[in-house]
C-alpha cells in the first residue's frame, strides 16, 4: 500500500482505526522507599513527570516461551519515572523466514497486552494524555518496537500496528529485515542511506502519527529521514561518541553506535531531540555529565532520557540469579540505593541543571515532539 496523493490520507487512516481503547493518564508515583534525599528532589521529580524513551521489557515473543510475571507497578514506583516508551525487539535471533518476524511482533504485542491487562494499565496513544493527571496515579505506558523487520514489505501491517496502539517505531535494529529499510550504523553501508521502501516507511510514519525513533541509522539514513518527515524525529537512546567512560572495552563496542556532535546538530536543527542513555557511565554523576554534554552541544530543548535499561525483570520460578550490572534501571550503577529518577535529579542538580531544565529533559521536550507526530 502506497502513501501518497490520492491514496490513504491521514484523515483515512484514523477513520479506520474505530476500536483503539480508551486514554489512561498519571501523576508521578513517589516511593517511600527514596527517603535519603533532601525533599526538594521528591518534589522535582514529582513535577518533571519523567519519561523513559527507550525501555525494555522481556515480552514473550516465541510460542514456546511462557508468560513471564513482574513486580511492574512496584520497580515503577520505586523509579520515580511516570512513563515509558515500552519497546521490543523481534531480530535477537535470526530472522530466516518470511513470517519471522511478523509473528514475533504478534507474539510481543500479545504479551504487552496481557502485562497492560494484569497490572489495570493501557497505552497512552497522544501526548495530552500524558500531560493530564489521573487520581489513580498509574504509571503510563508508550507503546514502541525496535526495528521495522515485521512489516516485511507490507505497508498494511504499519496501519494493523497502529490500531493495537504502536505510536513509537525505531526504522532500524541490529540486523537487517527481509525486506530492508535503510543502512544501520553498526553495518557496512549498502543503500547510501535509506531504502526505497524505508522512505516510503517515514512517509506512512506521518500520514499515521508515529514517532519516527532514528537510533541505530547510519549518518547518511538519519540525514534522508529528516529530508523526508515533515514531523520531529528521535533518536532515543545515544550518546556523545566523544563521552566514552572508562571501560576501553566497552568504549569500542558502543562506538559506533554514539553520535558525534555534528550530526547531534543536524538532528536539533531540524526539531529532533536526542536520548541519553546510560551505557558507558559507571556513577548516576557521570550519566548526568553526559546529559550535559549534549546540552552544551545541541541546547537544552533538544535532550531527553532514553535509558535502554528495564524498567523490570521477569519472575521466573526457582530463578535465584541477580540481575547484571546496568540492566535493570533501578540498578544501573554499582550500590544504587535509591529509584532511577531519584539518583538522577540529584546528579544533575549537583551538575548544575535547574528544575526547569530537569524539567524539560525529564518529559517536556518529549512530549512536545510527540504530540506534533501523534495529534
Amino acid at each position: 500500500m502506497k502513501f501518497k496523493e490520492g491514496g490513504w490520507s491521514r484523515r483515512k487512516f484514523i477513520a479506520s482505526m474505530a476500536g483503539v481503547g480508551s486514554l489512561a493518564a498519571f501523576s508521578p508515583i513517589l516511593s517511600a522507599a527514596n527517603t535519603e534525599f533532601d525533599p526538594s528532589i521528591a518534589k522535582i521529580v514529582s513535577k518533571a513527570m519523567a519519561i523513559d524513551t527507550h525501555n525494555h521489557v522481556d515480552v514473550k515473543i516465541y510460542p514456546d516461551q511462557g508468560l513471564p510475571k513482574y513486580d511492574l507497578l512496584a520497580d515503577f514506583k520505586k523509579s520515580g519515572l511516570a512513563a515509558i516508551v515500552l519497546t521490543f525487539a523481534v531480530d535477537y535471533q535470526k530472522l530466516v523466514n518470511e513470517g519471522d518476524a511478523y509473528n514475533r511482533f504478534m507474539e510481543g504485542m500479545d504479551a504487552a497486552d496481557n502485562l497492560l491487562k494484569i497490572n489495570d494499565l493501557k497505552r497512552t496513544l497522544y501526548a495530552n494524555d500524558l500531560k493530564s493527571t489521573n487520581k489513580k496515579k498509574k504509571p503510563l505506558i508508550i507503546q514502541s518496537v525496535e526495528g521495522g523487520h515485521f512489516l516485511e514489505g507490507r505497508m498494511e501491517r504499519l496501519i494493523y500496528a497502529y490500531d493495537r496502539g504502536l505510536r513509537v517505531l525505531g526504522l532500524l535494529h541490529d540486523n537487517d529485515a527481509i525486506v530492508p529499510l535503510g543502512d544501520i550504523c553498526t553495518k557496512e553501508p549498502v543503500f547510501g542511506g535509506l531504502s526505497a521502501f524505508g522512505k516510503e516507511v517515514v512517509k506512512a510514519y506521518n500520514d499515521l502519527g508515529i514517532l519516527v525513533d532514528l537510533t541505530h541509522c547510519s549518518n547518511k539514513a538519519i540525514n534522508d529521514a529528516l529530508q523526508i518527515s515533515i514531523k520531529p524525529v528521535i533518536l532515543s537512546h545515544t550518546s556523545l561518541d566523544t563521552q566514552l567512560g572508562k571501560n576501553e572495552k566497552m568504549a569500542q563496542m558502543m562506538k559506533p553506535r554514539l553520535i558525534s556532535k555534528e550530526q547531534a546538530k543536524v538532528v536539533a536543527n531540524a526539531g529532533g531531540i536526542i536520548g541519553v542513555w546510560r551505557h558507558l557511565t559507571e556513577t548516576s554523576l557521570e550519566y548526568a555529565q553526559n546529559i550535559r554534554s549534549m546540552v552544551d552541544v545541541i541546547g537544552v530543548d533538544n535532550v531527553c532520557i532514553g535509558t535502554d535499561t528495564k524498567i523490570t525483570r521477569a519472575i521466573k520460578p526457582n530463578d535465584t540469579s541477580s540481575p547484571r550490572l546496568g540492566e535493570l534501571t533501578n540498578g544501573i550503577w554499582q550500590n544504587q540505593q535509591n529509584g532511577f529518577f531519584y539518583e538522577v535529579v540529584n546528579a544533575m542538580l549537583k551538575s548544575g541543571f535547574s528544575e526547569s531544565d530537569i524539567i524539560k529533559i525529564g518529559s517536556k521536550n518529549f512530549l512536545r515532539v510527540f504530540d506534533a507526530s501523534t495529534k
